[in-house]
């Protein structure tokens, strides 16, 4: 079996999917890509949290979101 089929069976495979379908949570071992489009199209794509590039870019988006907030307050209260 080839990877892009591999990939589309573990996409279609409810058990790789958390959360409520809007949230669109990816884990699969077994899929190559670290972006995969959501189970509702129009809300886009989100990473495969089975995949190292996956997990390293959700801790860097977290990061961001976290430290933002406080280098702003930091800024503001100098």
């Amino acid at each position: 079996m080839e990877q892009n089929q591999i990939n589309r069976l573990e996409w279609e495979n409810p058990d790789n999917w958390g959360g409520p379908r809007w949230i669109s949570v990816y884990f699969s071992k077994r899929d190559s890509r670290t972006f995969v489009q959501t189970q509702i199209p129009i809300m886009g794509w989100t990473l495969n949290l089975a995949k190292t590039p996956g997990v390293l870019l959700f801790v860097f988006i977290l990061l961001v979101f976290c430290l933002l907030p406080l280098l702003s307050l930091i800024i503001v209260l100098r």
